[in-house]
């Protein structure tokens, strides 16, 4: 048994799934990107004419992330404090990986969750990052 979320707050998926699902006393979320709700603004993204990235800025990316992972994971019952697992992808691990490990650590000070961090060659939108999270939810920890 398992029962779907949406979050008001984040951004439309770009497919056919849900924010979030639960099963038993766990929330998995859909891959999280950092485009912003309504909208196909990408924070710190300059796009051409067709679409194709300009520049970009990992930091601000990073940080619109985090805010759609948190807003998921609360409009769904559970906390930023409750993730368990992040599996990270980025686009560009030698320029990007830097930054965003030091805003992890300010993110997460104490009891980080487990993490994966994979470069793939692009993802579904104009985005440099993506993040696939675990946490728990109700009374289990």
């Amino acid at each position: 048994m398992s029962t779907s979320y949406d979050s008001a707050r984040a951004p439309l998926p770009v497919g056919h799934y849900p924010h979030a699902k639960r099963v038993g006393n766990l929330l998995f979320l859909s891959g999280v990107g950092p485009r912003k709700k309504d909208s196909k603004e990408i924070p710190g993204v300059t796009l051409n004419e067709k679409g194709e990235i300009l520049s970009y800025d990992i930091e601000a990316q990073c940080h619109s992330v985090f805010q759609n992972v948190r807003a998921i994971l609360e409009d769904s019952g559970s906390s930023w404090e409750r993730l368990v697992d992040v599996t990270v992808y980025l686009t560009n691990m030698k320029d990007d990986f830097k930054t965003y490990n030091r805003l992890w650590a300010e993110y997460f000070k104490e009891d980080p969750p487990c993490r994966t961090t994979l470069e793939i060659n692009c993802l579904p939108t104009p985005i440099g990052i993506e993040l696939k999270c675990i946490a728990t939810i109700g009374d289990g920890e």
